[in-house]
């Protein structure tokens, strides 16, 4: 599904113009998207929650030479599924 797709689908069933499903899709988005940059969780019960993961830096090999490459710590985005999506994708 893709996100004009979730808009659309949301003004159908919501009887919502699409202007303003947009604002909502995009509100959603928005506000998950600062709560991760701030290093916090996002859960969705239900549905499931975005987390981050720290890497720390290492030494790595370049596949194509095979040299070795300093790789920089970074943070990493998740997601888990909830039990109840597992459930639904699982039958």
């Amino acid at each position: 599904m893709t996100k004009s797709a979730l808009i659309n689908a949301l003004a159908r069933q919501k009887g919502l113009s699409r202007k303003d499903a947009e604002t909502v899709v995009n509100t959603v988005f928005e506000e998950i998207s600062l709560s991760l940059e701030n290093g916090n969780r996002v859960e969705l019960r239900g549905f499931g929650s975005f987390g981050l993961k720290e890497r720390r830096s290492r030494d790595g090999r370049n596949p194509k030479t095979g040299d070795k490459v300093f790789v920089d710590s970074k943070r990493v985005l998740f997601f888990k599924a909830g039990k109840e999506l597992r459930e639904r994708v699982d039958q």
